[in-house]
């Protein structure tokens, strides 16, 4: 049987299209008025500036190429400039039929370019970029910090000191200076025991207990050497938080952070952030629902038959879903706030993890208007839920007494 080519309508003129791997580009060019021709250069910068020209010379304006890895990136960064560049990802091609080879990959993602049907990839200006370097690495700094403080614990746990059992949290006052104390070589318990906070709720004797133990010289050489990483590292975190106050002033997005400050559980860490990752430019997601689900902080469709299913969240940033979710359980720790009551209305029915999930949810979109409008955040306090509930209770009676032929004359009751 004679196969068919499928023809596509051709929206754009002169398009190519590049399949990237760590140490080769496989380029397709195409479109009205030249010849299809596939090329191969490498990925030195002098390679891909010789690209560059060649597609200068060819008369292309558009580019295509899967965002694979990291190694897009330097070819973003040289051919941006010169042309439209879309950044496609790899999942939305990888199952057209066909693709064997490198260069039909590239003629593929050519021929997709020129009839207008790749979904383009976020892709922020340099900028943000430089921001989401600098926030993802600190981020990155702060997870090896957390590991050294769990190796410190279980190191006091191999000397059976059990202080982990008597303190509710390790990384607080109390059990931080007890433990800078015998890395400094203190072996006094009651010296030890001075530096019990008051309103600590085990008792003197239980914090007592729970350190005598023997702790060898081994012991305290592993405490001493994983100390100085901790510090080493947090100096590394004030060098880059002083950088990224920089770069929020250099590229005017200090406004904008201050702003994200305003909603609950967003500090000054958590607003960098989120501009680094959906950038402050709202005009890229069509609307809030858009960048939700972008972002996989909103279920999958899940109905069949008119019935609709419980269903997950859908993929998306992780760096993004993951601070989002540290926003919204610092949200859970405010008093007297929308987030909070509505966290406390879902985690009884709906679990604690769904229940963070709602809330970075309800962040995000927060976040959308407010960089939107460039607006503070406005409270609705913890009375909304309530009073919205109460108004939906009202609707359904009133449906349900009118459906009884009742009529019936509302009047609002003045406190």
């Amino acid at each position: 049987m004679e196969k068919k080519e499928i023809t596509f309508e051709q929206v754009i003129e002169r398009g190519c299209g590049i399949d990237v791997h760590k140490k080769v580009l496989v380029v397709t060019i195409r479109g009205t008025g030249i010849k299809e021709e596939t090329r191969t250069f490498n990925s030195f910068t002098e390679s891909i500036e010789q690209l560059r020209d060649w597609l200068k010379k060819m008369g292309i304006t558009h580019i295509a190429m899967e965002s694979t890895g990291v190694y897009w990136k330097p070819i973003f960064n040289i051919l941006e400039a010169d042309f439209e560049i879309i950044l496609v990802n790899a999942r939305h091609i990888k199952n057209v039929p066909g693709r064997k080879t490198d260069k039909k990959d590239s003629q593929m993602i050519a021929k997709l370019l020129l009839s207008g049907l790749l979904k383009a990839s976020f892709i922020p200006s340099k900028p943000i970029r430089e921001l989401r370097d600098l926030t993802r690495y600190r981020r990155k700094i702060v997870g090896q910090i957390a590991s050294e403080k769990n190796r410190i614990q279980k190191i006091l746990e191999d000397a059976n000191i059990k202080l982990s059992s008597v303190v509710s949290d390790m990384s607080g006052a109390t059990a931080t200076k007890i433990i800078n104390a015998m890395i400094d070589g203190e072996t006094s318990i009651n010296e030890l025991l001075k530096f019990r906070h008051g309103k600590m709720q085990s008792s003197i004797e239980e914090l007592a207990s729970s350190l005598k133990g023997n702790l060898t010289e081994h012991h305290k050489f592993m405490l001493t050497t994983i100390k100085e990483s901790i510090i080493e590292k947090e100096l590394i975190i004030e060098k880059l938080d002083k950088r990224i106050d920089e770069q929020l002033q250099a590229s005017e997005l200090k406004l904008d952070a201050e702003l994200l400050q305003t909603i609950p559980g967003v500090g000054k860490d958590g607003s960098a952030s989120i501009i680094a990752e959906i950038g402050n430019d709202m005009s890229q997601f069509p609307n809030e629902q858009h960048l939700s689900s972008w972002a996989g902080m909103s279920p999958g469709n899940n109905e069949s038959a008119g019935k609709k299913k419980s269903s997950r969240i859908t993929h998306g940033d992780k760096y993004l879903k993951i601070l989002l979710v540290q926003c919204a359980w610092a949200a859970t720790r405010t008093k007297n706030t929308y987030l909070r009551k509505k966290y406390d209305s879902l985690v009884g029915r709906r679990g604690k993890k769904r229940a963070l999930i709602a809330v970075g949810h309800k962040i995000l979109i927060a976040a959308y208007f407010i960089l939107k409008d460039k607006i503070k955040y406005k409270e609705l306090g913890a009375e909304f839920l309530q009073e919205k509930k109460k108004d939906k209770q009202v609707k359904y009676y009133l449906k349900q007494l009118k459906e009884l032929g009742a009529e019936i004359e509302i009047k609002n009751h003045v406190a």
